[in-house]
């Protein structure tokens, strides 16, 4: 409901900005592997004895078996996606919803 609310604002923000070269997009993250997370996945690691590495595949597993990536995305990688919308490459990028979800998200 909330990537759907977000993308309902963004939307209807952009239509503000006809004709300027200001641009209003939403980023739809997926799980990412943020220090709050990795904090609290370090923490029942080391509750559970294990690897954090192996808790991480675990929660992934659980949690997203049918993510394309397999992994927990990295901040740094949804931080590429704003740098470019960020930058007059994506000037004709405008209202839109970008998926940086490693394939998890199914519909939007």
């Amino acid at each position: 409901m909330t990537k759907a609310a977000m993308t309902a604002v963004s939307n209807g923000l952009s239509k503000l900005t006809a004709g300027t070269e200001v641009t209003v997009n939403t980023i739809l993250g997926g799980p990412t592997y943020s220090d709050g997370v990795a904090s609290t996945i370090e923490h029942i690691a080391s509750l559970q004895n294990i690897e954090i590495e192996q808790m991480k595949n675990a929660i992934v597993q659980q949690t997203n078996p049918h993510s394309l990536l397999q992994r927990f995305i990295d901040p740094s990688e949804i931080a590429s996606l704003a740098v470019y919308l960020s930058s007059p490459l994506s000037i004709a990028t405008n209202g839109a919803s970008l998926r940086a979800d490693g394939g998890v998200l199914k519909t939007i």
